[in-house]
């Protein structure tokens, strides 16, 4: 296996918006970010995904670009991008940056010339269809934010595809101007400096030429197999590599929805010149009850086997993106783990433990190496992101089922618990602003918050820290084979990790119950790596506190 920089790296997630705020608007910003810089530092980490900061008019917070050389002017200047670029260079962070191109803003200069008519030069950059005999849409299919994926544009009397919200259009990738306009875009970055991408549902930018109804789920039909993992999706890749990628030394990682392990090892296998890593989605998704929107857990033993999966199937062929959560999910510890309070450090620490020691790039989302929560909605009008908004419309407000069903479901599973700013201290709005924050701060800030947490040597942040740390030392953390015991517990997670005569016990306790376990004989009296309750494992069977988490080292 080829060792690189990035597997060995560990990434943090800013979603700009919510991270930081220098000017007391109420909202995120670059210098905000340049702010926090040191904290990062002593946190350990190495890469920052920077969530998009390109000029937008924010109908889906920054995934709707209008212009993709230029900083939304709510987050400063393209000085103040510089700024930060180089500041954190001096601190050894690099900085990955969100390509999102699979579709454009309705506000991009592109789209405002393609619907000016039929022969307009840019017409061709979108994906133009004429409704059905009936004037009503080319096809049946959904959008991901609810309604038709198709809309209406009387200028021309025809239809633009937009698998998200109507005012982000899908590029025509078949198209080879879009792809040079892309390429070129993505070297100016490069040239500036920055040291990757991620790149936004990148295993959507390929579509069937033919586009029939899709088969009918819940409420639209769908789009998947028409749209996703599509008949060019690899060339365009490879194209990209070529062009862009393979002349830098950078990390990129494709959000890829709809993949699978046989898929992964084409995105990004060792040896097939498209991406490093994929972010896949199959731990976090699951069927909900209505579309995603659902407040049942997952089975700990169906987490297990996708998840071992994943490390087994990847392994030695393919590079995995590690994650419980990011902007698009609700927060881990109120998912995955117990957001009581008697229980919320322990588990948190559990979920970064059971992560950090799989095979793949861990991500750290922020606010989530201080395990912050889910946030108590009382109303709709307390959520700011359009899914969610979408959602209630869609399913409460036009009578599918009632506010009393649906609610849970997106009280668990809203994206706005992961958008509320990150607490930093215990004075007035958990000392993101000075201003009126543009999304509610959660309540328990006094109680979870970095500073707090800074100054507490048992907190979760410094146990973020430890293992950390301790990957950088550990080599067997970053490219050991794992292998997983205790297939059927509905209780815990064990699995081991081997690298030549090295290897790694990982016990992980998933309930608030005490739990027995066995030692296996080979880890008895093994020196203990990481525990968040200070046990001692000489061996034989131990009683496990709910959430414990330990790891022992055999060398």
């Amino acid at each position: 296996m080829k060792r690189t920089w990035w597997k060995e790296a560990v990434i943090y997630q800013i979603y700009p918006r919510s991270f930081m705020d220098s000017n007391g608007d109420g909202i995120g910003d670059l210098k905000g970010i340049t702010s926090r810089l040191d904290y990062l530092k002593q946190l350990g980490i190495d890469v920052i995904w920077l969530s998009p900061v390109y000029q937008s008019p924010n109908d889906d917070n920054g995934y709707d670009i209008s212009d993709y050389q230029a900083i939304m002017k709510e987050f400063g200047t393209m000085e103040d991008f510089d700024e930060m670029l180089e500041e954190a260079h001096k601190r050894g962070i690099r900085i990955v940056m969100d390509l999102v191109v699979n579709h454009t803003s309705d506000e991009h200069r592109w789209f405002v010339e393609s619907r000016k008519s039929k022969d307009n030069p840019y017409r061709d950059y979108y994906i133009w269809r004429d409704g059905k005999e009936d004037g009503s849409a080319p096809n049946n299919w959904g959008s991901c934010f609810g309604g038709s994926a198709w809309q209406y544009d009387d200028a021309t009397d025809m239809y633009y595809l937009h698998l998200f919200t109507k005012k982000q259009a899908d590029l025509n990738w078949d198209n080879p101007k879009v792809r040079q306009e892309v390429f070129d875009m993505m070297t100016w970055w490069c040239e500036k400096g920055i040291d990757g991408f991620r790149m936004d549902v990148i295993s959507m930018i390929s579509k069937t030429p033919e586009m029939p109804d899709g088969e009918v789920h819940d409420l639209y039909g769908d789009y998947n197999p028409y749209c996703v993992n599509g008949p060019n999706v690899h060339k365009y890749l490879q194209e990209m590599n070529e062009k862009v990628l393979s002349k830098y030394d950078i990390m990129t990682v494709g959000e890829t929805p709809g993949v699978t392990t046989e898929l992964a090892k084409q995105y990004a296998g060792e040896d097939t010149h498209e991406l490093n890593m994929v972010f896949q989605f199959e731990h976090v998704e699951g069927n909900g009850k209505y579309g995603k929107w659902t407040d049942e857990r997952v089975p700990l033993t169906n987490l297990k086997k996708i998840l071992s999966r994943w490390q087994n199937e990847l392994y030695g062929k393919a590079w995995n993106s590690l994650f419980w959560d990011n902007h698009d999910q609700p927060r881990a510890v109120s998912r995955f783990g117990d957001d009581r309070p008697q229980y919320r450090e322990a588990s948190a620490k559990m979920l970064a433990t059971c992560l950090h020691m799989m095979q793949g790039s861990p991500y750290i989302y922020q606010g989530e190496e201080l395990g912050m929560t889910n946030y108590p909605f009382q109303s709709p009008a307390d959520f700011r992101d359009v899914e969610s908004i979408n959602a209630y419309k869609e399913w409460v407000e036009d009578g599918v089922v009632s506010h009393e069903v649906f609610w849970p479901c997106l009280l668990t599973k809203s994206r706005d618990n992961a958008r509320t700013p990150v607490q930093w201290d215990d004075t007035e709005n958990a000392g993101f602003t000075t201003g009126t924050p543009w999304i509610a701060v959660n309540p328990n800030y006094k109680e979870i918050n970095a500073k707090a947490e800074m100054e507490d040597s048992d907190s979760v942040f410094h146990y973020y820290r430890k293992l950390i740390a301790l990957r950088k030392e550990n080599p067997i953390m970053v490219y050991g084979k794992y292998e997983l015991l205790l297939e059927e517990s509905e209780e815990l997670y064990v699995y081991t990790r081997t690298l030549e005569e090295e290897k790694l016990l990982v016990v992980c306790s998933f309930t608030d119950k005490e739990t027995e376990f066995t030692i296996p004989e080979e880890f008895a009296g093994c020196e203990c790596m990481i525990s968040n309750t200070g046990n001692a494992y000489e061996g034989g069977t131990v009683t496990l506190k709910p959430y414990e988490a330990f790891v022992l080292h055999k060398k």
